[in-house]
């Protein structure tokens, strides 16, 4: 039997993430103090870079004060439209690890992994290979926590950064939290602070100690019980994802237009590959198949297909995209952008009538997901795609959408 995750939830929270994505767009401002806000005299910092934060400037901070503080920074305009554009293609990263997403703000966000149990061996090869996709494809650093619950992920998200990972084991929970400021605890303000200060409460550590009657009388019972609850380590607040994933898909713009037919027939087997990976790494499978297609004029063409029963290996979703596929006449334009899709979605594990007409195909798709979850994704591709048609540009994998 699989063991479950000793500690399933992720807080990943993308490094000054405002500052990474102007440099995506202006590679001169890489190692340079950055200030992201608005340069008028009641401007304030939205978003500081690290080498900026060494001069104590932070968000929220007057930009006056920024720069007396760091006259060297430069002062960049938010550009609020590319921040949500990345930001989506963050979370679609996210959800194509597990639907269980809760996003916090555009760059932070909670994950459970639990279901993930039987495609890694711990929690921390989750957290690596989500930092390790955001790096390869958007080329963005992020920040990893990793505990128990959320509250406990979170602070440990802090302590990872910049661009790191840290681990709060079970069992150690108090080791790590009881020394810190009691400041670092949801709902301790400055006036709650100051209420707290008065008991002789500095750590976290002092406020567990404290009784309860105590506490209640400075700060109220309820958020007395509160504090105490997080002081004590403990959260039961579950990752809020929604209702789950409404589909999955794989798809990707490429740096060159595919022309041919048979590029684009490679491409979207590819697709069908991925989306299978991605099917049954979250435990689902779909009815509905979509094809989509957008030319170099950005004009955009999707086929669906609603199958009688649930698929999520390649070889039958191939069957499906490359009918589709026959269904639309690209006239020779290039295609920029292609992806396939999964919806109307059922778990993986629902019972299913075994196809007659390929016997073998669930055998070997089973035998090739075995291999995959101990290798990775490519370690079993289909023969065709051996020698693999041109590279997507960065940012192009797209995950379930919501």
């Amino acid at each position: 039997m699989t063991r479950e995750f000793s500690e399933p939830i992720l807080h990943v929270d993308m490094d000054a993430f405002f500052v990474e994505v102007e440099r995506l767009h202006d590679s001169s401002l890489k190692g340079r103090p950055v200030v992201v806000g608005g340069s008028g005299a009641r401007g304030v910092v939205a978003a500081a870079s690290y080498e900026a934060r060494a001069y104590g400037v932070h968000s929220a901070m007057p930009m006056i004060e920024a720069r007396r503080r760091c006259p060297q920074a430069v002062v960049v305009p938010p550009s609020h439209g590319r921040y949500g554009e990345v930001s989506k293609q963050v979370f679609d990263i996210f959800r194509s690890f597990t639907p269980k997403v809760e996003g916090l703000s555009v760059d932070e966000a909670f994950l459970d992994v639990a279901g993930l149990r039987l495609h890694y061996d711990t929690p921390v090869d989750v957290a690596e290979s989500i930092r390790g996709r955001i790096r390869s494809d958007l080329d963005l650093p992020a920040s990893v926590g990793i505990a128990a619950n959320k509250f406990l992920a979170k602070l440990a998200s802090e302590e990872a950064k910049p661009d790191g990972l840290f681990r709060v084991a079970a069992g150690s929970e108090l080791d790590f939290l009881h020394p810190l400021p009691v400041r670092r605890l949801w709902g301790v303000g400055e006036a709650t602070y100051a209420a707290l200060e008065a008991l002789g409460v500095r750590t976290v550590g002092d406020l567990a100690a404290t009784p309860e009657n105590l506490v209640s009388q400075r700060v109220g019972s309820a958020v007395g019980r509160h504090l105490l609850e997080l002081a004590h380590g403990r959260d039961p607040r579950p990752v809020e994802g929604g209702a789950g994933a409404k589909s999955i898909s794989a798809e990707a713009t490429y740096g060159q237009d595919l022309v041919s037919d048979e590029a684009i027939e490679r491409a979207v087997l590819r697709h069908c590959d991925r989306l299978s990976a991605r099917l049954r790494r979250q435990g689902y499978a779909g009815r509905t198949i979509t094809v989509k297609l957008r030319f170099g004029d950005f004009t955009t063409v999707t086929r669906s297909e609603t199958v009688p029963v649930a698929i999520e290996h390649t070889s039958d979703l191939w069957d499906v995209a490359r009918a589709l596929l026959a269904k639309i006449d690209h006239g020779g334009r290039g295609v920029r952008l292609l992806g396939v899709g999964a919806g109307n979605l059922v778990a993986g594990s629902d019972p299913r009538q075994l196809s007659m007409e390929h016997p073998g195909r669930d055998a070997a798709a089973e035998a090739a997901e075995q291999v995959r979850a101990r290798f990775g994704d490519d370690a079993v591709v289909p023969a065709r795609l051996v020698d693999t048609p041109p590279n997507p540009t960065r940012g192009g994998e797209e995950g379930p959408s919501m």
